[in-house]
């Protein structure tokens, strides 16, 4: 159990659009945040607003492989903040306990040293938001040794990329920012709308559209999916998947029954 979070909801069986057939999957890919050990979750990225919203972590992620999920975004807040590695433990329990699903990881993964541990650890994707900010070289050389596996976390707020946990930055432009991860070779853009992650609101969807505009590479949006028309209209915007955390933790979605909705219509 998540803090009942897979129990089922009320919501209707609304994804009949989510994958058309013969298309690429959109993957939904339910979140863990992890601070202190704990699985929280933040409002908008405020590390004051910080609250516990299940028990064990390792729990959490076998319970997202039990619904069906083959990929589980886990994020080191504490990482983020800190600028170095510093769940290492709770990740490589987390991995294990998901597998065979994969897991990809983002928080204070700063060097090639950091993606080797984390790989030892038994992460699959490296996601890197401050570092690639701060050091494009480190991006392609990245690239160069992971290939797919490098994934670029662009958080923004207002249109503008926010660093080190989301609490420096401003001046760079999240489309220019993406467009230029692309050009490095990055396959996957991880987009996060600050003002809506964790508020349960709904996607930005206009930030997310242009953004699609943007760059032709695989974008995953994150931030403020609160129910399964949520991610279908992000399917129908042209995201290749949606990061889920609050609003699974919260009930509003049942995992289980979503997979296996979306799962029953590409087979249509």
């Amino acid at each position: 159990m998540i803090g009942e979070p897979l129990a089922p909801s009320a919501e209707k069986s609304a994804v009949s659009a989510i994958s058309a057939p013969g298309a690429p999957p959109f993957r939904v890919i339910p979140a863990i945040d992890l601070q202190g050990g704990r699985c929280v979750r933040l409002l908008r990225g405020d590390f004051h607003t910080s609250h516990e919203v299940a028990g064990d972590p390792v729990a959490v992620a076998r319970a997202y492989r039990d619904a069906g999920a083959q990929l589980i975004h886990v994020v080191d807040l504490d990482g983020a903040r800190e600028g170095r590695r510093v769940n290492a433990p709770l990740v490589e329990a987390i991995a294990r306990a998901a597998a065979p699903a994969k897991v990809e990881l983002g928080g204070g993964l700063r060097s090639m040293e950091d993606l080797r541990e984390a790989g030892r650890l038994g992460v699959w994707r490296f996601i890197l938001g401050s570092s690639a900010v701060e050091d494009s070289a480190f991006v392609g050389e990245a690239v160069a040794a992971y290939g797919g596996r490098i994934a670029v976390g662009v958080d923004a707020k207002d249109g503008l990329v926010r660093t080190h946990g989301w609490l420096e930055g401003g001046a760079l432009a999240d489309e220019a920012f993406a467009r230029e991860m692309e050009a490095l070779g990055v396959q996957t853009i991880i987009y996060t709308d600050i003002d809506t992650d964790g508020m349960l609101t709904g996607p930005n969807l206009k930030r997310l559209r242009a953004m699609r505009a943007a760059v032709r590479c695989a974008l995953v949006a994150s931030g403020g999916v609160q129910s399964a028309e949520d991610v279908m209209a992000l399917r129908d915007a042209g995201m290749d998947g949606a990061i889920i955390g609050k609003a699974l933790y919260a009930g509003h979605i049942d995992l289980a029954r979503l997979l296996h909705d979306m799962e029953r219509e590409r087979n249509e």
